[in-house]
């Protein structure tokens, strides 16, 4: 989106690429999201199989692109404009009707809210889309039709979406929806290719890099929060007995390392490989719509194994607390190495996060076979993160290269290596 010439009237923030402040209206927005959030871990925790996984996910997918997407409005638009915040406003509301329509998403009968939830969602997406393109269309043209692109994207999608919510079998319904985020995680990827349309260009996404950091990382923290609660939720119902307090601290210390991980050198450096990117908007796309998903889905998954360690704490692993918590910390591993490689000098993966992957691999396989106390194989995998934050804290592309250039800039730049990538 290029620099546009702006008057009294416009809609837009007009930031040119640069900063771009996170507005409170933003953050009050956030709060429906921080009970979105909750309301997938409680229907993983609730329907713990195969079939109540797919559902959780489905949900959660559906959760991450609706807010992504208004980060991105957000992102252009300007919050102060009455226009923008009846927008916003409008896209709380409809949040909140989809979050409330979760549980029964895939009920039956009289039970079931999945046309609620559809009709929620398609409201936020259509509606927010064609605003934009609305607000768009006398600055900035060529933004705008990326915009009504987009729409056309969501109009598939609605068919499947639809279809899904009038399906009587919970299979069709996985199917449809699953098709229909497909459609829409794939706009991105194809530049919004449409026949007659054309398609966009990430050049063409000129974003503030520091708002879209800023605000990925808030959410992070929104999913942190949900492990925090479930912790404390749990624990406040039950008797401490030393198996309980052991199980509570082992939780909490998983949600530490994990904020350790994540914002010690990865942010940080994400933010400013994104601020100075030639393209800021291709950063956008992969580094933040696309690999902070794995990221706050493992933090949610691991918030289920929190509730479960807290249910049993002295009995041994089962396959549900062996599957969130592995599953959980591999997504997280995974999703925060990839991040860095974006901002990596050498562009690679840390090999940290690699071994801590393996380790919880094998762990978690250790673990199916064996009968190992709850509390024993969460406090191994809470020990495989410890590992992976303090190598990475140790080594000199994992901290030591800033702390370096601070007390020796002259040989810091001469140790730091060209990006091979």
């Amino acid at each position: 989106m290029n620099e546009p010439a702006r008057d009294r009237s416009s809609l837009l923030r007009g930031h040119g690429g640069g900063h771009a402040p996170v507005s409170y209206l933003e953050l009050f927005f956030d709060l429906v999201y921080v009970f979105a959030i909750t309301q997938v871990s409680h229907v993983l925790l609730k329907h713990l199989s195969w079939t109540g996984l797919a559902e959780s996910a489905l949900l959660f997918l559906a959760v991450w692109w609706a807010w992504m997407y208004t980060t991105w409005a957000a992102n252009w638009a300007e919050p102060e404009r009455v226009p923008v915040r009846v927008m916003l406003l409008f896209g709380m509301l409809a949040s909140l009707v989809m979050a409330v329509a979760m549980p029964r998403a895939f009920a039956h009968g009289n039970q079931d809210r999945g046309l609620l939830f559809v009709s929620a969602y398609l409201s936020l997406q259509v509606g927010r889309t064609l605003f934009m393109a609305w607000a768009l269309w006398r600055e900035d043209r060529g933004a705008a039709m990326t915009m009504v692109r987009m729409a056309c994207y969501f109009g598939l999608s609605a068919a499947c979406w639809i279809a899904g919510a009038l399906a009587h079998e919970p299979l069709g319904r996985i199917v449809l929806w699953l098709a229909a985020l497909l459609v829409e995680y794939s706009g991105p990827i194809m530049g919004y290719r449409t026949p007659l349309l054309g398609r966009s260009q990430p050049s063409d996404w000129v974003i503030s890099g520091s708002h879209m950091a800023e605000r990925c990382a808030l959410f992070i923290i929104i999913a942190l929060g949900e492990g925090i609660i479930v912790t404390g939720a749990s624990f406040a119902d039950l008797k401490p007995d030393g198996a309980h307090i052991a199980a509570f601290l082992v939780a909490f210390a998983g949600s530490v390392l994990m904020w350790w991980i994540y914002f010690d050198v990865g942010a940080e450096r994400g933010a400013r490989h994104i601020e100075h990117h030639q393209e800021p908007g291709r950063v956008a796309r992969n580094a933040y719509t696309y690999l902070h998903m794995p990221i706050v889905g493992g933090v949610v998954v691991t918030a289920v194994a929190d509730a479960l360690i807290l249910e049993a704490p002295a009995g041994p692993a089962t396959p549900g607390l062996i599957l969130t918590q592995c599953g959980g910390l591999l997504l997280f591993l995974l999703g925060v190495g990839l991040f860095k490689r974006f901002a990596s000098p050498l562009g690679n993966l840390p090999l940290s996060h690699l071994v801590g992957a393996g380790l919880l691999l094998a762990l978690g396989g250790w673990s199916a076979w064996t009968a190992v106390p709850a509390i024993g194989f969460v406090g191994c995998t809470v020990g495989v993160l410890a590992l992976v934050a303090l190598w990475e804290w140790g080594s000199f592309h994992g901290g030591w290269e800033e702390r370096l250039s601070r007390i020796a800039p002259s040989l810091a730049a001469r140790l730091k290596p060209k990006r091979l990538l």
